[in-house]
């Protein structure tokens, strides 16, 4: 049929297409024929008689001139990527006294193969390095000679000497020229010098630079320190870490046609310097006083406190309410910067022993923490002129107006006492002010009310943290709208209830008595490059207008009359106008009040008419008997003015009487010592002053044991989160 011979004819075609696919594939088959696999077998063959000569000429290149060769690579290897290190940037004083600088060290490097290569080459190389580095000669010839190291091209013998002993190795192995005037004798003994000189090989240096503080702890928790890899580990050090670094250069090198050495060198650039606002003279003085009250409460105290303190924590900060600039800050945790590892008299060795990372971290951070901006506190009453500067700005209350104080305000489930439970009875704002009356300012709160206190409370920057260019800061925690009520608004109108740090408290005091003009408080006024031209000048900061001029005058006023007539009589310094507010504040411990645990402090101004310096003392649980008698802020306050101020050409303007005198228990040559040493010429490298006698005056101003309500937890509390009480870091990292 049609289909079947279709069907054949299909099939014919396939049996014809897979015959002529063979026939193909068999010519291919045929092309690699017996010829062509002889020929491929003949060139693998001088393939591997090629490879077989090289390798043999290879080995001969090798035994003949293996060693000019290798030192040659060596040579190379060493000068073709030599890094040049950069200098971190000094830290200096605002009147270039140097806190921080970094000092040119070397390694001393041996390479013992060189000094191998000839025997006329080792005693003339021991005997340079004895000369200079005073080495044993033994010891090092040991590491010369011995079996392992002897063929060693890299043996550290000396590590971070001193740059001025490599210069001096270099000078005493230098060739010497032969003058053409010289005399025979002369050419001889330099002939001879110069035979021994050439004999000196296999020595080299490895530069670096080392971080120094040659004022030891001074400002310690404000410069802070780095470690060898030039890193910022606190204070200054830290967050300036990559202003203060710089970038390493290079030594690149090749070999010529010649075998000559051709050099290229990347100078490095170092690392800028910080100008900072603090004056060494100042900072001298402040730490001198600090150190005083803490050593008399140390000896004399009822506790035996870790690290033998006399107190849990105290900071002083020394400012210019004009600019924010910081003039001095202290704590009285300082450490040497030179030994920032070292734990002694903190801890035992047995102790130290015994720690584990986590441990160790937190030791050593406690030691390094800056209590005037991580910790945070309730402030007491020296935060009543920030609550009545608000009353004066908002109109809620004026000059005229009066407070009647009876022991005490009744609120819904708490009764708050002031600090004098029989009442002060009528009060003006400025009695208030006097007298700290806790009353009052609960008074003066209300008619504020909860929204405006708390948009005053933002606008002088508490529970926000003030930007102080330091690591680390806290900030505090307050009260917001929606988590302040009555109760709320009483106990902070007088500084409890809310906490802040010690930076805070004097930024918005300075504020307040300045003309009204927020600054945010600064540590660095200019940062310079390595040669000291001026790269940034960083200047003073305004943050806002929180009060006017007048209102500012009106409190400088009211807290004139707190050192003159008031709590702060004891800050009283002879010949000038001083202002101030004295502080008391109950400790709070897991969420309940402490009994008879306080913070004491004081903030002073002068002159009261035109305030130069804020001053800010604070003492943490001090170890005393009696912790809220703190007149003793109010006379380390005192001391220290009496020296800074003479310095710092603030002249006095008052009389000074023998009634002040007698309050202050002074006698007139004390009163005017500080006055004397400034006339003599006292340079800012001098210590000024000669510290008069302490006295524990133990009088002053107390809240009282109160049992009002403490800071709460919540989510809430505008700035709790943010709560900080201490920066910790991994100690492994410093090494």
């Amino acid at each position: 049929s049609r289909v079947s011979r279709c069907k054949r004819l299909t099939s014919r075609k396939k049996k014809k297409k897979r015959a002529g696919q063979r026939n193909r594939i068999d010519k291919r088959e045929k092309k690699f024929d017996f010829f062509m696999q002889k020929k491929l077998l003949l060139l693998f063959g001088i393939v591997v008689v090629v490879f077989f000569l090289l390798n043999f000429r290879i080995a001969g290149i090798t035994l003949e001139n293996g060693e000019e060769y290798t030192q040659q690579v060596l040579s190379q290897k060493y000068y073709d990527s030599v890094t040049i290190p950069y200098k971190r940037g000094d830290i200096v004083d605002r009147n270039g006294n140097i806190f921080a600088r970094s000092e040119k060290v070397c390694n001393v490097v041996l390479d013992c193969f060189a000094i191998n290569s000839d025997s006329d080459f080792l005693e003339p190389t021991l005997e340079a390095l004895e000369q200079i580095f005073e080495i044993d000669k033994n010891e090092v010839r040991g590491i010369i000679t011995a079996e392992e190291t002897k063929e060693s091209r890299y043996q550290v013998i000396l590590k971070d000497v001193d740059f001025e002993k490599e210069q001096e190795f270099e000078k005493l192995t230098e060739i010497e020229e032969i003058p053409d005037d010289a005399s025979e004798s002369e050419k001889a003994r330099i002939k001879g010098d110069n035979a021994w000189k050439s004999c000196v090989k296999g020595v080299w240096f490895e530069e670096s630079y080392i971080r120094e503080y040659p004022m030891n702890s001074m400002a310690s928790t404000v410069v802070g320190f780095s470690n060898k890899a030039n890193d910022g580990v606190a204070g200054l050090e830290l967050y300036y870490n990559d202003i203060l670094n710089g970038t390493n250069g290079r030594e690149y090198g090749y070999l010529t046609e010649q075998s000559e050495l051709e050099r290229k060198i990347v100078e490095p650039q170092d690392g800028n310097r910080l100008v900072t606002t603090i004056d060494m003279n100042i900072q001298r003085v402040v730490e001198k006083y600090l150190n005083e009250i803490e050593q008399e409460h140390a000896s004399t105290g009822p506790e035996q406190i870790r690290g033998n303190l006399g107190s849990q924590n105290t900071g002083i900060i020394v400012a210019d309410p004009n600019t924010g600039e910081i003039l001095a800050m202290a704590t009285n945790r300082g450490y040497d910067l030179n030994d920032p590892f070292n734990l002694e008299g903190w801890y035992t060795d047995e102790e130290v022993a015994g720690f584990d990372d986590t441990q160790y971290s937190e030791a050593v951070n406690d030691r390094w923490k800056n209590y005037c901006v991580q910790d945070s506190f309730e402030p007491g009453s020296t935060f009543k002129s920030m609550t009545i500067a608000s009353g004066l700005e908002l109109g809620a209350i004026s000059d005229n107006d009066t407070f009647y104080c009876d022991g005490g305000e009744q609120l819904p489930d708490y009764y708050i006492g002031c600090n004098n439970l029989a009442g002060h009875g009528m009060q003006t704002v400025s009695q208030a002010m006097e007298n700290s009356c806790n009353d009052a300012l609960m008074e003066i709160a209300k008619r504020i009310g909860i929204e405006s206190f708390c948009e005053y409370q933002e606008l002088f920057n508490f529970g926000k943290r003030t930007g102080i260019d330091l690591p680390n800061e806290s900030s505090g925690i307050v009260f917001d709208t929606q988590s302040m009520g009555e109760v709320e608004l009483a106990t902070c109108s007088f500084g409890q209830g809310l906490t802040c740090t010690m930076i805070q408290e004097l930024a918005a005091t300075c504020a307040i008595v300045n003309g009204g003009y927020y600054y945010q408080p600064h540590l660095v006024k200019q940062i310079q490059d390595a040669d000291g031209g001026v790269v940034k000048n960083i200047d003073p900061v305004l943050i806002r207008q929180v009060i006017s001029e007048k209102n500012s005058e009106q409190v400088r006023d009211y807290m004139e009359k707190v050192v003159t007539e008031g709590t702060g009589k004891y800050a009283q310094v002879p010949g000038y106008r001083v202002g101030g507010k004295t502080g008391t504040a109950e400790i709070v411990k897991d969420g309940q009040r402490v009994e008879d645990r306080y913070v004491v402090s004081f903030i002073g101004f002068v002159p009261a008419d035109d305030p130069q310096i804020v001053i800010y003392v604070v003492v943490d649980q001090p170890n005393v008997e009696k912790q809220e008698q703190g007149s003793f802020t109010q006379v380390v306050a005192r001391k220290i003015l009496m020296e800074i101020l003479p310095y710092l050409k603030i002249y006095p303007t008052e009389e000074i009487t023998d009634e002040l005198l007698q309050t202050l228990g002074i006698t007139r040559e004390e009163a005017t010592e500080g006055m004397r040493l400034s006339d003599s010429g006292t340079t800012s490298n001098e210590l000024i002053g000669d510290s008069s006698d302490y006295q524990n005056l133990n009088e002053g101003e107390w809240a009282g044991n109160q049992n009002f309500p403490v800071p709460p937890e919540g989510e809430n509390i505008e700035g709790a989160d943010e709560l900080y009480q201490g920066g910790m870091y991994q100690a492994d990292l410093y090494q």
